[in-house]
């Protein structure tokens, strides 16, 4: 799968495949499931999780440090 020219894979594919259904609403799960595929790209982690919550998508992000640094955790709201 690609969004953006980018290739989609491990978390973030699961997620468009088998998570986003779930959620009520066909529009909604596609609206949070662009948001989740843009922070991917943008934010070059990897996806921890995704939901809807009072009409926005919050998409949380596990995202890399330098060397042997943890990872840092980000958590994004993005309105739908």
């Amino acid at each position: 799968m690609k969004i953006g020219g980018r290739k989609l894979s491990g978390l973030a594919l699961a997620l468009g495949v088998f998570v986003l259904p779930v959620l009520d609403g066909d529009a909604m799960a596609a609206d949070c499931r662009a948001a989740a595929a843009r922070a991917v790209a943008e934010l070059g982690g990897q996806l921890l999780s995704v939901r809807e919550s009072g009409g926005e998508c919050v998409i949380v992000v596990l995202v890399p440090r330098n060397g042997s640094e943890r990872p840092r955790k980000v958590t994004m709201r993005v309105a739908q």
